[in-house]
């Protein structure tokens, strides 16, 4: 199966390229650059096989599946595969071409991020049980899969820029700061260093301790996994995590969608 797999968010995009249901490409773009995103669809395109039933080689044998948070996006993504690729993008979520791939054991099912579903998805298809998975984005996500594969649910926390930006709007003196590093010493030597370290241990304090509530709620350890624009910052300070894993809202859609011809056949 070949797949054009995108994870639209809120900051940027993740696509990736799966040939023979094997991962060949994977990049991230940022969310408002058309020509860049018009540019990878056709690179990818151009790489999935023209189909078998295609005597005049003019139809490959691919599709391209997105989940999106940002809808403003989503159509601009559609639109360049309609006028430059001809081809329609499927979307997966409740009422969209692709159903959700698993239970969600939650109050309002139409109000969970469809990207927290599918990496959670994705986490759960590789280690059949219960999981945490938690995504490093411009919103941090702690969520939560049962051993039988029900999404439970889980908490939302601002990311790194939404933080560092609130500290400089909602004060007189604190700056805003850049991209938050891996702290040099625990306690900063200047205003700068105090609110980068404060940021980036209130991410691994926080993780921790949700991690040991949701384990204390299960009744065992679950294996934990991070995903994330902002996961390798903190793969050093989280000895705790299980494992890291790229792209794993991409992987899950590509899941969600062989589930989904799957279950059709």
């Amino acid at each position: 199966m070949n797949i054009i797999a995108i994870d639209i968010g809120n900051t940027n995009i993740r696509a990736g390229l799966f040939i023979n249901d094997a991962e060949t490409m994977m990049e991230k773009i940022a969310g408002g650059n058309s020509e860049e995103i018009a540019k990878v669809l056709k690179t990818y395109w151009q790489k999935i096989p023209f189909s078998k039933a295609s005597k005049d080689k003019t139809k490959r044998d691919g599709v391209i599946v997105t989940a999106s948070v940002s809808p403003k996006w989503t159509d601009a993504v559609k639109k360049i595969a309609k006028e430059q690729l001809n081809e329609k993008v499927l979307e997966v979520g409740i009422g969209k071409d692709v159903p959700l791939p698993m239970e969600l054991d939650v109050d309002e099912p139409k109000q969970v991020g469809v990207d927290r579903v599918l990496a959670a998805f994705a986490a759960y298809s590789v280690v059949e049980d219960a999981v945490i998975i938690a995504d490093f984005g411009t919103a941090v996500t702690v969520d939560v899969v049962d051993e039988k594969g029900v999404f439970l649910g889980g908490v939302i926390l601002p990311g790194f820029d939404i933080s560092a930006d609130a500290l400089n709007r909602y004060t007189a003196v604190l700056p805003k700061i850049g991209k938050v590093e891996v702290p040099q010493k625990p306690f900063g030597k200047n205003t700068a260093e105090a609110i980068n370290n404060g940021l980036y241990y209130s991410a691994i304090g926080a993780l921790e301790t949700i991690t040991r509530f949701y384990a204390e709620s299960l009744g065992k350890w679950p294996q934990t996994i991070a995903t994330g624009g902002n996961m390798e910052i903190l793969k050093s300070g989280c000895d705790f995590i299980d494992s890291f894993a790229e792209g794993l809202v991409v992987k899950g859609i590509v899941l969600a969608y062989k589930k989904y011809v799957g279950e059709k056949l």
